[in-house]
């Protein structure tokens, strides 16, 4: 096994900052899609390889958890190795740290292909890119490892009728836009995150009744999302996302999100995520008040995930 080599480096930006005053979880993903460019090139599919053979590595199953606030202007890197090397797919992980501490903020685990840039098939990775993977193997540390989520086997894609069914909250619809796309015209990684970013206020407003425009004492922020990228919206397509709660702890509790073109009603993307009520002035995380408790006990489904 070989240790993890340094794949980006960078600082929060006050723009990547959302209202409850940290870098927003779309931007993290961002950070690992460049961390995997970087990988990829010390794989031997780097920019040559992409333009002579025009595929590159994309995401298929992300598992993000966030261990430490990223506030503005903190500077940070990536690192990272391979964790299974497959014919057609690699698990790989990243972590970022912060560069002035060395603590671990937040922890990236994906399987990743190989796909045709313009088609999205996917393809074999080529012998050489395997073996240099091969040389690059680690093990997943005990802090990237899977904590309020559990890892298991994807879900039959749903359809938007079955969450219509289910009476999920419908909590964001929008199209596609040109700049939230890859240079193929295909939305972009980070911003699948950055729509269920989007639909949370409208999520609170819809179930608790709450208006984040109102700088509430009380916020929220995600521990942990697991994200399964199911298809390739091109720009000018609208998406629709439904949102539903799984689960209540004690502190934490469990949104899923699926998100689907609407035209055709087929998923592109499942997510669920683990969020706990954040005390803004402390910036430390808090029992869920009893009121927001009953109300949310009651909003559980039954049959959610990703």
């Amino acid at each position: 096994m070989s240790g993890m080599i340094e794949l980006a480096r960078n600082a929060v930006q006050t723009w990547e900052c959302d209202q409850m005053g940290h870098m927003n979880v779309q931007f993290y993903v961002e950070k690992a899609t460049q961390g995997l460019a970087a990988l990829g090139v010390n794989l031997g599919l780097g920019p040559r390889f992409v333009r002579s053979e025009g595929a590159r590595l994309f995401a298929r199953d992300h598992h993000v958890r966030f261990l430490r606030e990223q506030r503005p202007g903190a500077p940070f890197w990536l690192r990272g190795g391979v964790l299974e090397v497959h014919d057609y797919s690699l698990r790989i992980y990243q972590e970022m740290v912060a560069t002035a501490s060395g603590e671990v903020a937040a922890t990236f685990t994906a399987d990743v292909e190989l796909l045709d840039e313009f088609t999205r098939e996917m393809k074999p990775l080529p012998a050489k890119a395997k073996e240099k993977a091969n040389a690059l193997l680690i093990e997943l540390p005990t802090h990237g490892a899977a904590r309020g989520l559990t890892l298991y086997d994807p879900r039959p894609a749903p359809s938007l009728k079955d969450a219509e069914g289910l009476g999920m909250v419908h909590t964001y619809q929008g199209e596609v836009q040109a700049p939230q796309c890859d240079t193929q015209g295909r939305l972009s990684t980070r911003h699948f995150m950055g729509i269920v970013s989007d639909s949370i206020p409208n999520l609170l407003a819809q179930t608790r009744g709450d208006d984040r425009s109102k700088t509430p004492s009380v916020g929220g922020a995600a521990l942990e999302y697991r994200f399964i990228y199911r298809g390739h919206p091109a720009a000018g397509d609208v998406l629709a996302l439904r949102s539903g709660l799984k689960e209540v702890g004690n502190k934490t509790y469990t949104w899923c999100h699926w998100l689907f073109d609407v035209e055709s009603g087929k998923a592109v993307a499942t997510a669920e995520a683990v969020a706990i009520a954040l005390d803004l002035e402390t910036r430390k995380s808090i029992p869920i008040p009893d009121e927001m408790r009953t109300l949310l006990e009651g909003l559980v489904i039954d049959g959610l995930g990703v």
